[in-house]
């Protein structure tokens, strides 16, 4: 079967275009040459950023490379009649402010929840002529209970117990996601002013700890400690700890006995969906109906967004200020602020004029760990995967478990931990974890009758390969069919359904999507770069060492994910900021 990676369909003309580009582009709306504030790159955070920069009385140009918005929140028909939400494909974290502030619901956005959340079938024998056991997660407590206690009382019992206690620690450390960083250097070098108020943000972190009062210890472990040994200490069954264990290691080139593994399972269950606390769903339509909804948003504001307009330079004065940007076709822009959606690798390493930058900052940056262990493999099928712990019925009408994220080689630590170990290597996993989701069982829009979509985001796979080789059409077809045997082993005749694939290495993610080393989060979640750190110490409040240029992408806090916080949030410091000049 040809690897079909390189393909990408979806230009002007597509439905999945943002119909505001397509003005750019037919001169009812031209790119003028000085706004008040330029956003460079239309990802989700971008888009975030222009419309509460516009909302804040500036005027606003959103330059994208691509042909269409959203950066890795978008909807591709890469297969034809088959829409995939080719990168990012789950939503929860977005900040429930910038849903009601910007009313995405009016301008388009809908959610499919999800209820079971997920499912973790196993490859074993089943006794007695019963199906193979498996492990279904919902927002059903009792039921929930009665499915993990196929595998132990004790846990089932202990599960809401342990859903308590990690909503607490989430309860607690939410606001931070929506507050900028305090600035440590205003704290200890700043005038009494700056001083008195880095002190002020200190409050928010000081309440956090508050508000865990006598288990601080503890829940300072879960943020620490590798995440085996925080579930260890709550559960003993095995297909429940490696279930739990997905949201520490996804998306990080990192195992389950890794340190502080723990903060990034913090991460993905911090989210919410109309109101219910660490629900994650599918965007009606695919990803890119966010993008679209937050552009909508954006333009009705007064913003303008345009595509295949790719900035090569930020433009500066001989005193470190910003003047605005150049494009790639010699075009200059002229603004008095900036804000960058590219990751601070490509902002300061390649737009920016390195003798403008202080050479510790540029140290520091150049050492920003990047590495992802994350390939993407979307799949086009002409029926429902039939596992054998969970069979299809007659019809073939999705059941429950296919609404869920499906936990594939996920029956143990054990195997997780050797995932990582091959990547650590060189080598692509030859058990890969396997995330399997099928937006399709819930959104039938985004494939033909009967036929649906299908996002395998998978790991672990190295950047580089051992002895440096480069992914090739060779590989990256070797490791999608490992991930496919793989499959069938749970799931027999799921190869023969396959119509076609996309497949996405770590250099394809990067490539396409802009993330650096192919990382989904810009950068890694790990607590050396989060907070005060992140990208860079003393530059983790949006501000660089470039008077108006800010960054407003993954990179800065609080990080990854299709959250809009950092969005939001470097756009009311970059408002701050300007209303003060």
């Amino acid at each position: 079967m040809a690897a079909q990676h390189s393909r990408l369909l979806g230009k002007a003309g597509d439905p999945f275009f943002f119909r505001g580009c397509r003005a750019s582009h037919s001169g009812r709306v031209s790119l003028k040459r000085e706004y008040d504030a330029v956003v460079i790159g239309a990802g989700h955070n971008g888009l975030v950023a222009a419309a509460y920069l516009q909302k804040g009385g500036l005027k606003t140009a959103v330059l994208e490379r691509r042909h269409l918005v959203g950066g890795a929140a978008v909807t591709e028909e890469i297969i034809p009649g088959f829409r995939f939400s080719r990168a990012s494909y789950l939503l929860s974290l977005l900040r429930p402010q910038i849903y009601s502030e910007l009313e995405l619901k009016r301008h388009g956005l809908r959610v499919f929840l999800r209820d079971p959340y997920a499912f973790t079938p196993l490859l074993e024998d089943g006794q007695g002529g019963k199906a193979p056991r498996s492990l279904l997660l919902g927002n059903n407590v009792a039921e929930t209970q009665s499915q993990i206690a196929q595998f132990s009382v004790k846990d089932a019992q202990a599960f809401p117990k342990y859903e308590a206690f990690m909503n607490r620690l989430v309860s607690a450390i939410d606001p931070l996601l929506d507050t900028c960083p305090v600035d440590v250097a205003e704290f200890s070098q700043g005038s009494l002013l700056q001083r008195l108020r880095a002190l002020r943000g200190l409050q928010t972190l000081f309440r956090a700890g508050f508000a865990l009062g006598k288990q601080l210890p503890q829940y300072y472990q879960v943020l620490t400690a590798p995440i085996s040994k925080i579930l260890n200490l709550w559960f003993e069954s095995e297909p429940l700890k490696a279930t739990l264990a997905t949201d520490a290691v996804i998306g990080a080139m990192a195992g389950p006995h890794t340190p502080s593994s723990g903060y990034v399972l913090l991460h993905h269950v911090m989210g919410q969906l109309e109101g219910c606390q660490g629900a994650w769903g599918y965007v009606a339509g695919g990803m890119g109906e966010l993008s679209q909804a937050l552009a909508r948003a954006a333009t009705t504001l007064g913003a303008e967004i345009f595509t295949e307009k790719t900035v090569a330079q930020i433009l500066l004065s001989s005193d470190r200020k910003v003047q605005g940007v150049a494009l790639q076709d010699g075009t200059e822009v002229k603004s008095q602020l900036v804000l960058s959606n590219a990751s601070p690798q490509h902002t300061f390493l390649e737009l920016t004029p390195k003798e403008q930058l202080p050479l510790d900052f540029l140290q520091r940056l150049s050492q920003f760990d990047t590495h992802s262990p994350v390939t993407k493999i979307n799949v086009a099928v002409d029926r429902l995967p039939n596992f054998l712990a969970a069979p299809n019925t007659s019809d073939g009408s999705p059941l429950p478990h296919h609404q869920c994220s499906i936990h594939l080689n996920c029956e143990d630590m054990d195997t997780l931990h050797q995932a990582f170990e091959d990547a650590s290597h060189g080598r692509p996993s030859s058990r890969p974890m396997i995330e399997l989701c099928i937006p399709s069982a819930l959104d039938p829009t985004l494939a033909p009758p009967g036929c649906h979509v299908i996002s395998l985001f998978t790991q672990y796979t190295p950047y580089t390969l051992a002895g440096g080789r480069q992914w090739d059409n060779r590989e990256r077809d070797s490791y999608a069919d490992q991930v496919f045997d793989c499959i069938e082993a749970y799931a027999p005749g799921f190869k023969a359904s396959v119509i076609g694939r996309d497949i996405l290495t770590p250099p394809d993610l990067e490539r396409i999507f802009g993330l650096p080393g192919g990382n989904i989060f810009h950068g890694a979640m790990s607590l050396d770069q989060l907070y005060f750190a992140r990208p860079v110490p003393s530059y983790s409040s949006y501000r660089s060492p470039i008077q108006g240029l800010y960054l407003c992408g993954s990179g800065a806090h609080p990080g990854g994910g299709v959250m809009g916080a950092v969005g939001r949030n470097s756009a009311r410091t970059a408002l701050e900021d300007f209303k003060k000049q």
